[in-house]
């Protein structure tokens, strides 16, 4: 994905009170602002200057025009003067993206010697933008707002940080998102309301029998299968069994052949995730693994166990990760290391951990998986490197969404692990184990998450406003009674909102 085919609209409001030169004044300081904005590295969209907004009539058609424009997935309004907001109801009332309320000012500092009227009538921001948050408050808009002057650092990483949520949020809206059969029996989390789901987050998940599949699969050509084994040997370090010759050398080209199919069967569909349950493998010989983890690598969301909401949420991530250094993956709580002298969790899966975090050039191997009756998979096996890192889950609560966010360190492994022949993780959550382990668990946490060594989590806070649903974050400042506090007030504040 190319971030830069995307659109942030940058709005000015003002108005005529102050006369046509001070207009010209505003427009003309709008302009260098966009401009300088589309100079930035870290902005990762194209800022598109609109002219400015003076009436209730050109903010409304505006806000029209942004709704029905593919390209724009989002608006920064400024009020450089005073722009009364009673006129900006009916255009925020239609607009159904996504926006930032930029609170800045042209110039960084106050000109002490040479500041009078037609400065102070020109440069009115600290109050415009309070009549205009003021609005937004009274109609209850969910936005963002970002303090500080246009070059400061801190607010411009704010601004991309958000429109990299922004570009999820828009990719999210009408993605559909295929799940291979149904549910893991009898498991609660990955269950949940996807007519709520598609109301709330924007995309549709629907199932399609492994019969769907398998017509790809059985469909892949000889000679896609070998280009694709030359692409393995030269991406990963196989193992002696799956080269040429070896023991386990069909295994790996029905890794292939799955892989072709499932690709194939994504692309015809338009999906943009998908869910797999090794309960449900009719027609396949061995559980998609390999092929899982290489198309995640591409963007492709995905969930274990019939998991549509967590697959739902990688996507998002992994196009919030896009041109970022560092991997976004499927992820699941694994095993604990409980030593005293240091508690740690070992994340990983069965097979399906994104090569994306790969600390270094991944092992191919076919191992013995022991679980869903079929023939051993092929798998990339690898190691996380050390660094900061979160876990995300999302789960359905009956009457609404929650998203967990844990702040985590990732640790190199104190020892080899020779006989676990899978993709893993080590990392000490904050602020340890005992408590952020309790408040996942008070908060209703998946054994699923989305982990990240990209994303920072004011990524998922900016999301989680967008779709207006409830975020908990466990940090290094977390405490179990404020924790269980925040969940109590939690419960009160969702219940009445839905009344409100």
């Amino acid at each position: 994905m190319d971030l830069k085919n995307l659109e942030v609209w940058f709005v000015t409001g003002s108005q005529h009170l102050y006369g046509e030169e001070a207009l010209l004044e505003v427009e003309k300081d709008a302009k260098e602002v966009a401009a300088s904005l589309n100079d930035v590295p870290e902005i990762p969209v194209t800022v598109v200057h609109k002219p400015v907004m003076t009436s209730s009539d050109s903010i409304r058609r505006l806000m029209a025009e942004a709704n029905a424009h593919e390209s724009c997935i989002g608006l920064i309004l400024w009020m450089h003067t005073f722009s009364p907001a009673r006129m900006w109801i009916a255009g925020l009332n239609l607009l159904n993206k996504p926006y930032v309320h930029f609170h800045t000012q042209y110039h960084r500092d106050i000109p002490w010697g040479e500041i009078d009227m037609d400065y102070m009538n020109l440069h009115q921001s600290a109050h415009g933008d309070r009549e205009f948050g003021f609005i937004n408050t009274r109609m209850r808009k969910n936005r963002k707002v970002i303090v500080g002057h246009w070059r400061d650092p801190e607010a411009l990483q704010e601004l991309a940080i958000w429109m990299r949520v922004a570009a999820a949020w828009n990719d999210s809206q009408g993605a559909r998102i295929a799940r291979f059969g149904d549910n893991m029996r009898d498991v609660a989390v990955t269950e949940g309301n996807k007519v709520s789901a598609q109301m709330v987050l924007g995309y549709e998940v629907n199932a399609y029998s492994l019969g769907h599949l398998i017509e790809h699969v059985d469909a892949a050509e000889e000679q896609q299968i070998n280009a694709l084994l030359e692409e393995y040997e030269a991406s990963y370090r196989l193992t002696d069994r799956v080269r040429e010759g070896g023991a386990k050398r069909q295994a790996l080209r029905e890794s292939a052949r799955i892989e072709l199919g499932l690709r194939s069967f994504l692309k015809e569909g338009g999906f943009k995730g998908f869910t797999t349950n090794f309960e449900d493998l009719v027609g396949l010989k061995q559980l998609p693994g390999l092929a899982v983890q290489r198309v995640m690598k591409d963007g492709y969301g995905f969930g274990a166990e019939g998991d549509w909401k967590t697959a739902a949420l990688l996507r998002a991530m992994k196009v919030m990760n896009t041109g970022l250094s560092g991997g976004t993956s499927f992820m699941e709580d694994y095993v604990y290391h409980l030593d005293p002298a240091g508690s740690r969790i070992l994340g990983a899966h069965m097979l399906e951990v994104c090569e994306s975090i790969a600390a270094e050039k991944p092992v191919l191997d076919v191992q013995a998986l022991d679980i869903g009756g079929k023939e051993n998979p092929a798998r990339l096996i690898f190691t996380a490197p050390a660094g900061a890192a979160i876990c995300a889950s999302l789960i359905d609560l009956g009457n609404r969404f929650r998203m967990v966010v844990s702040e985590v360190e990732v640790v190199d492994p104190p020892q080899d692990l020779p006989k676990l022949p899978v993709a893993r993780v080590l990392w000490d959550p904050k602020p340890n184990l005992k408590v952020a382990a309790e408040s996942w668990i008070l908060a209703g946490g998946a054994h699923h998450s989305v982990f990240s060594q990209a994303l920072t989590a004011r990524y998922v806070e900016d999301y989680c406003e967008m779709a207006g649903i409830e975020y908990l974050l466990i940090d290094e400042n977390t405490e179990v009674r404020k924790f269980k506090a925040e969940l109590r007030l939690g419960e009160i504040y969702y219940h009445l909102a839905r009344g409100l």
